[in-house]
């Protein structure tokens, strides 16, 4: 079987913390009496019972922000997305914040709001509006953070990396101008590869069932809800275990043309190179090493058990497969 490594790197450090521009997320906001209903017809997760947060309070837990997924008819995701409950006042209707991934904010906006009717709901692409930025921490440290009155926050689930945890917040805010780190930047999207949590970006829309990138075990798929769009496949592929390929993470050494390998990069496996064995989800520059890019990769099962997986083709670099920082729910 394909050698699974530990999550370790050993040349320079991450720093402590740091606070780093998002230009690649964007924000959607969908308000009103219905909003919740609506919603909950629409996504993957519940959204009811999400407990109310207000500004400058930064949601986190289970209780107050969920992953949500946004499925075609035919179970594949569109989206993903971070949601939280963020009403303007306490006696304000409902307003939800979809940090989603900002190439396609406005075609998932647009979407969703064809299906509002006669629904009292109100759904606007704020992306160009908003400022998104993510703030990353030692644990210890990550209760210190504020937020002013008026922008959104969320906490995402800690990363843990070389023996460190490291809390995460996604901040949206108008008018703010973030200072341009790229070391911060690089550090932000590689804890988000390393947390093995997949987010869906324009590249890779429709290519996965959920529990093809563990959605599931993220806890972004709830199958006590009611229907959405694509509920009976995705049922179906849980309790049949019809699942052959998994999100995975993975590394490779070779330091040339890291760049060109980002989200829908196909896999090519060497006992079988005519056809992909799998997809990119997401990469990035390692933030200890920047000759190394470290990945979320889905893969077909059979293609771990032997042989080599490259990336982008058959002569690709070869990708060391690591440990998944969290069990897999086995369907």
């Amino acid at each position: 079987m394909t050698n699974i490594s530990q999550n370790t790197h050993n040349q320079g450090e991450i720093p402590s913390s740091g606070l780093s521009p998002l230009p690649q997320w964007g924000l959607i906001l969908v308000e009103g009496s219905d909003a919740a209903s609506f919603l909950q017809n629409q996504l993957t997760n519940s959204v009811l019972g999400l407990r109310r947060t207000f500004s400058p309070q930064i949601a986190e837990s289970y209780a107050a922000t969920r992953l949500v997924g946004y499925c075609s008819p035919k179970g594949r995701l569109l989206a993903s997305a971070w949601i939280t409950l963020v009403p303007v006042s306490e006696s304000s209707d409902d307003r939800f914040a979809l940090f989603i991934s900002k190439d396609i904010a406005a075609s998932i906006a647009k979407r969703l709001a064809m299906f509002v009717l006669r629904s009292k709901v109100k759904i606007t692409d704020v992306s160009n509006q908003m400022t998104i930025s993510g703030y990353f921490s030692a644990s210890s440290e990550i209760a210190e953070f504020e937020i002013n009155d008026s922008a959104i926050g969320l906490r995402l689930p800690d990363v843990f990396v070389n023996s460190q945890s490291y809390g995460r917040i996604l901040v949206a805010q108008e008018n703010a101008v973030p200072t341009e780190d790229h070391s911060m930047i690089n550090t932000w999207n590689d804890l988000e590869v390393q947390s093995a949590i997949p987010r869906i970006v324009l590249a890779t829309q429709e290519q996965f069932v959920p529990q093809m990138i563990n959605f599931e075990s993220v806890a972004g798929v709830d199958f006590k809800k009611g229907c959405y769009p694509g509920q009976e496949i995705v049922a179906r592929s849980q309790y049949r275990g019809v699942i052959k390929r998994r999100l995975f993470l993975a590394h490779t050494d070779r330091a040339a043309d890291l760049g060109l390998f980002g989200p829908g990069t196909e896999l090519f496996h060497s006992l079988d190179p005519s056809q992909p064995a799998g997809m990119v989800v997401l990469s990035s520059p390692s933030a200890q090493d920047l000759n190394r890019l470290d990945l979320q990769v889905e893969c077909k099962l059979e293609a771990l058990e032997k042989g080599e997986i490259r990336l982008g083709s058959a002569q690709g670099p070869v990708l060391k497969i690591d440990a998944l920082p969290y069990p897999l729910i086995e369907i």
